[in-house]
């Protein structure tokens, strides 16, 4: 039985020093400007939606699946007129073409002291451009599914650390 578990362990580091070797992990920085659309209908602007215009700051880790495919997770923290939330997306990032990648998938919204339910699931879809090796400039839109979840819209830079 110890040889079995031995033997198990062995595996496991073997397959992941190969996974290692195999895969580019990224971690790094971005941030932006965002515009955020309020008392939006839902799937609609609207004929005269408010806005607000902000900034957000935060992190990413980019784990490499194969060479055109990669899952992204971010936090950013988010600054809107009077208030601030946290925002949380899980990107499935996919290389569309040479340094240009499309990326879609939910977002996790903490809203501090803006709703009355402070948790909000959103969807994105977001496009980047790769710079240079460590740069890249990055569009997303944010579509609210609830009720009141405001939609936004970010422009921002991104830097491999």
């Amino acid at each position: 039985m110890k040889n079995v578990i031995h033997l198990l362990l062995l595996l496991l580091v073997v397959s992941v020093s190969n996974t290692e070797a195999q895969s580019e992990n990224a971690f790094g920085i971005k941030g932006g400007a965002n515009f955020t659309f309020f008392k939006v209908a839902e799937d609609s602007f609207g004929t005269n939606p408010e806005t607000a215009t902000g900034f957000y700051l935060g992190g990413f880790a980019d784990f490499e699946v194969d060479q055109s495919f990669s899952i992204q997770p971010e936090v950013l923290y988010i600054v809107l007129n009077d208030f601030n939330f946290i925002n949380a997306p899980i990107y499935m990032k996919y290389e569309v073409g040479h340094n240009f990648h499309f990326l879609v998938g939910p977002s996790l919204n903490y809203f501090f002291d803006f709703f009355t339910n402070k948790f909000k699931v959103r969807g994105d879809i977001a496009t980047s451009y790769q710079l240079s090796n460590s740069l890249d400039i990055h569009i997303k839109y944010t579509l609210g599914f609830q009720e009141i979840t405001p939609n936004g819209l970010f422009f921002g830079l991104g830097m491999k650390l």
